[in-house]
This record gives structure tokens, C-alpha cells and sequence, in this order.
């Protein structure tokens, strides 16, 4: 079977050690002529889309188009994209994540976030996760069987171009998946927050942050985690733009004229200088 990839960037948010890291790789290889790792050095869990501003990035080649990075997905894809890999590649996979990215998590997901990085840079991205019960071995077998053709099929029909693809694979074997539901993300998953507090050894506080959990009371197959329930390969287009102005609308005039500005010389020519700094 012909690979409809040339170049692929693999970057995840679990660092490079993880098995399912392995997994990605091995689906890479399947859909990809060159397959380019570009991973955290660390545990980059629950970054977004952050980069790093405020400390320089080292990179470390320990093969043959694979890099560690002590940064974060963002900075991985970035990285990859701009500095270490020969020309832009045509498909980033971020993952496989050791947990499904689903829900509110959606938006804290370094996963996610190195995804939707490809995405600003116009190259399509899909960010993968293997759902798993803390009670019960992680299924990757799921994530290894079905990944590889997966990407496949969604290469073939595409997407949005200003979405970035995330695929969840349900807590089970691969012969007890159900089949695949196109869903969303749905708030209300995260009922609080937890904060815990402990002191070091000079009896400075320090604390951990968590969130309490109650994804029960997502239910419907049109969510993401609707579809997990059942059995089924949730697929979920993503996208960094998160406006309401098409959905949401007031009466700009009159809130101008609250504030105490003057619309009526206002005119529809743009300002001479083009440019915003941020």
C-alpha cells in the first residue's frame, strides 16, 4: 500500500519515553515516507498551546530525525517547522496521549495544543489519545490497530483547514470498538478545583493543583465523551479560534455612546499603519 504522506512531524505532550509516543511512531511509519520526532524532554501535561518566552530552548539529537526539546509541543512544532526539519512537513501527529483529551481538558491539552500550533502554521494536524480506566491496563493495541488506516481515511476526505482533527480511541480492546461517531467537546465536565497544600523543608507552602471530575453528567453520542461511553472512536474537529461574533451581537453605537465616544466622524478607511505589534 502506497503512503500518502512524504513528511510527517510527530510531537507529543507525555515526552519522548512513553509507550505511547512508540505508537505514534509506528502509525507514522504506515502513512509516512520521512517520519521527524520533535518531543518534550518532560512531562509537558496541561500546557495548551504555551510557549516558551521567558528561557531559551535546548535541543538534543539523540538519532537520526529525532529531537528532544526542553520545552513544550508548542515550542516542539515550532522547533521542527522553522529550525530543524529540512522543509515543512505535510501532516503533524501529536500523541498518542496516555488519557483521553475530551471535555473541558480540551482546552488545557498540551497534545491538542501542538496540533492546533500546525494548524496556525497551515499544516494539517491531528492530535491523538487512548482512553483508559485507572483500573485497568491501557489498551494502546486499540490506538496501534486502528491509528494508521484512521489517518488514512481522514487524509482522503480531509477537513476544515482551520481545524485541527482530535481522535479519541475508547478504554477498550480493539475487537470490542463499536465504530466511530464525529462529535464535539462538551463543557460541564470539571466540577471544581482541587487545591492541595503542603510545605517543604523550611515550612514554605507549596501547592498542587487539580481539577474534581464529573464527566457523568456528560451524556448524548453527539459529545465526545457520549461516544468514549459507547464504544466508539471519537472524532472531533478543533479550533483555536474560539470568537461568538457571528452568535453573539449588541448595539455597538450605543455602547459607544455609553462610554462617551463620538461615532459620527467615524469613517470605514482603514488606519495607515497596517501593522499591531503583539
Amino acid at each position: 500500500m502506497s503512503k500518502p504522506v512524504k513528511r510527517v512531524l510527530l510531537t507529543n505532550d507525555d515526552g519522548w519515553r512513553g509507550p505511547g509516543f512508540q505508537v505514534l511512531e509506528e502509525i507514522a511509519h504506515e502513512i509516512a515516507e520521512e517520519v521527524w520526532l520533535v518531543s518534550p524532554d518532560l512531562d509537558q501535561s496541561g500546557v495548551s498551546m504555551s510557549i516558551s518566552v521567558h528561557h531559551p530552548l535546548r535541543v538534543h539529537q539523540f538519532e537520526e530525525r529525532r529531537f528532544s526539546v526542553s520545552g513544550t509541543p508548542s515550542d516542539c512544532i515550532l522547533l521542527g517547522v522553522a529550525e530543524l526539519l529540512p522543509a515543512k512537513p505535510d501532516l503533524i501527529l501529536s500523541g498518542v496521549n496516555r488519557g483521553a483529551n475530551i471535555s473541558d481538558s480540551v482546552a488545557y491539552s498540551g497534545t491538542i495544543g501542538g496540533a492546533l500550533t500546525g494548524t496556525l502554521l497551515g499544516i494539517p494536524a491531528i492530535a491523538l489519545s487512548q482512553a483508559y480506566h485507572s483500573t485497568n491496563p491501557v489498551h494502546w493495541e486499540t490506538s496501534r490497530q486502528y491509528g494508521a488506516q484512521l489517518v488514512r481515511e481522514l487524509l482522503e476526505r480531509s477537513w476544515p483547514e482551520d481545524c485541527a482533527m482530535n481522535i479519541n480511541f475508547p478504554a477498550l480492546a480493539p475487537e470490542d470498538v463499536r465504530g466511530v461517531a464525529i462529535c464535539r467537546p462538551q463543557r460541564g465536565s470539571i466540577g471544581g478545583v482541587k487545591i492541595e497544600r503542603r510545605e517543604d523543608t523550611r515550612g514554605v507552602p507549596y501547592y498542587w493543583l487539580g481539577f474534581k471530575r464529573q464527566s457523568e453528567r456528560i451524556i448524548g453520542r453527539e459529545t465526545d465523551v457520549g461516544a468514549l461511553r459507547d464504544g466508539l472512536i471519537a472524532l472531533s474537529p478543533v479550533r483555536f479560534e474560539r470568537g461568538i461574533a457571528d452568535s453573539w451581537h449588541i448595539d455597538t453605537d450605543q455602547l459607544s455612546d455609553r462610554l462617551g465616544i463620538n461615532t459620527d466622524d467615524r469613517d470605514d478607511v482603514p488606519a495607515s499603519e497596517p501593522s499591531i505589534d503583539h
